[in-house]
């Protein structure tokens, strides 16, 4: 088996960063364009993506858990495991030859681009969704993608596998086992683990966490850890934090949980940059004005998760086109936030931001502010608030921005 017929070389750097990046096309006329066209452009900065350490963690971990499952499948063992795997399917002895590639997690926090980060890897590394090797003869599907049960059912999972096996080669795998009606379990391990031998490079199961607080989750885990040692292909787990302590109850869970875990992001450049060039997706008509000052009110109200942050961006200018404002400022950001994305304010408590030390010019746009200035112009509110309880407008503006005094 020819490797490069079904990988595309492995990248790293510029050129890494350069093949994941998504800009949408923008032109700059938009603005002049009718409220519904504006409106329906304005989608296209959810197809934005700007990869992280992670999205290049995330592509190195996977291309190699894909290249180390493809390198078994033409050797002896694999064919002694086929045989294995046959008695197996007719409820005969059978033994484990080939051994685990490796199972690995990758953990993260919800809505920081887990699956967009190896949605874009995956389609960044295969050649195509199948590939069609003639010698030998052999239909590959480089990554398989499937979801977890809910119920965290064992024979669920087992035959997901099979129809989206079924999905990609236009086989009747699926059907045949459910109108059969007497396939066991360990028979369908057996069918899965010789059709994984034999067609699947990477197996990546997403929504592990439904494993947590279902009885059967030790079972799924371990069926997966049987299917990885009489397949010898690499299956990865994709889920949230809340999967840790169910992989911390057991040493042999923990071992399935080696990978990567990543949490809310940091005040950090990568998050300005990421900023910065969603600034540049503007479809209302007047331009962005205090764009530090928007940063951190967003880094503030998102935890620095980038969903969180598209989608307050993509609503405030929502809310601007609706309502005349055409402006993205504080007060179209507010909001968005108290009226778009109500259910998610628990989870994202805007006392608590962790700031990098090496960020400069570090501004605090206090809560007190956020509840007070949301319906009227800014400055006309902090001028009435001067005017009526005899402030200095100066110590007011300093609540919300960097103001430096000049002596003239």
């Amino acid at each position: 088996m020819n490797i490069s017929d079904i990988l595309n070389p492995l990248l790293s750097g510029d050129t890494l960063i350069s093949q994941l990046s998504v800009f949408p096309s923008y032109d700059t006329d938009i603005i002049n364009k009718s409220e519904s066209e504006r409106l329906i452009a304005l989608m296209d900065i959810y197809n934005l993506y700007i990869p992280s350490q992670m999205s290049i963690e995330i592509y190195s971990k996977l291309y190699l858990a894909t290249l180390r499952s493809l390198q078994k499948k033409d050797t002896k063992t694999a064919i002694k495991q086929r045989y294995e795997n046959y008695n197996c399917i007719n409820n005969k002895s059978y033994q484990g030859i080939i051994g685990g590639s490796d199972s690995f997690t990758i953990i993260g926090t919800s809505g920081i681009g887990k699956s967009s980060a190896i949605s874009r890897a995956v389609n960044s590394f295969i050649k195509n969704d199948v590939i069609k090797l003639v010698n030998p003869y052999a239909d590959i599907i480089p990554c398989l993608i499937v979801q977890c049960p809910f119920d965290s059912s064992v024979k669920g999972l087992l035959l997901e596998i099979l129809r989206n096996i079924d999905n990609k080669l236009n086989t009747n795998y699926y059907n045949s086992v459910v109108k059969s009606r007497t396939a066991t379990t360990d028979m369908l391990i057996g069918m899965v683990s010789n059709l994984a031998i034999n067609h699947i490079g990477l197996l990546i199961v997403d929504e592990i966490q439904n494993v947590v607080n279902s009885k059967n989750g030790k079972n799924l885990i371990g069926s997966l850890t049987q299917l990885i040692n009489n397949s010898g292909i690499s299956i990865c787990m994709v889920g949230t934090p809340e999967s840790n302590r169910f992989f911390e109850q057991a040493m042999f869970l923990a071992r399935r949980s080696v990978g990567l875990n990543y949490s809310f992001l940091p005040f950090d450049d990568y998050f300005i940059s990421f900023c910065n060039v969603l600034f540049k997706y503007v479809y209302v008509r007047n331009p962005i004005q205090y764009k530090d000052m928007l940063i951190k009110w967003l880094y503030d109200h998102s935890k620095g998760i980038t969903a969180v942050v598209v989608a307050l961006v993509h609503d405030a200018q929502e809310i601007a086109i609706l309502e005349g404002l055409e402006v993205l400022d504080i007060n179209t950001l507010t909001k968005a936030y108290n009226n778009r994305i109500s259910l998610l304010q628990n989870y994202i408590d805007i006392h608590d931001t962790s700031i990098s030390s090496n960020v400069k010019n570090d501004t605090k746009v206090k809560t007190e502010f956020n509840n007070t200035y949301q319906s009227e112009n800014i400055i006309e509110q902090l001028v009435k608030k001067s005017k009526k309880e005899n402030l200095n407008i100066i110590d007011l503006l300093k609540d919300i921005c960097n103001i430096e005094e000049v002596s003239i």
